[in-house]
């Protein structure tokens, strides 16, 4: 399975993280731990979607289309309730 994901940082709430990965736990911890040279500075991260593929090439096609402008409009209307909370 290969998985497109979406990370949320503590430090900037409104900024979210686009990726995808055939180990998401794997993945994730790195994050957290600092192992990614674009991320470290914001985390702590929370996994706040996820969206599996059996082909590679559907989550990478995914990826591409969420980092566009109107992928971010329709993942922020699809999350806007988890958004707009208080955490």
């Amino acid at each position: 399975m290969y998985y497109v994901y979406i990370l949320r940082s503590a430090k900037k709430a409104a900024w979210l993280y686009k990726g995808s990965t055939a180990d998401l736990k794997r993945r994730f911890k790195e994050h957290n731990d600092g192992k990614n040279f674009s991320t470290a500075p914001d985390r702590p991260f929370q996994l706040i979607y996820y969206e599996a593929y059996i082909l590679k090439s559907d989550a990478e096609a995914r990826e591409r289309y969420l980092k566009t402008s109107m992928g971010m409009r329709v993942i922020k209307k699809q999350l806007a309730h988890y958004l707009t909370e208080k955490q």
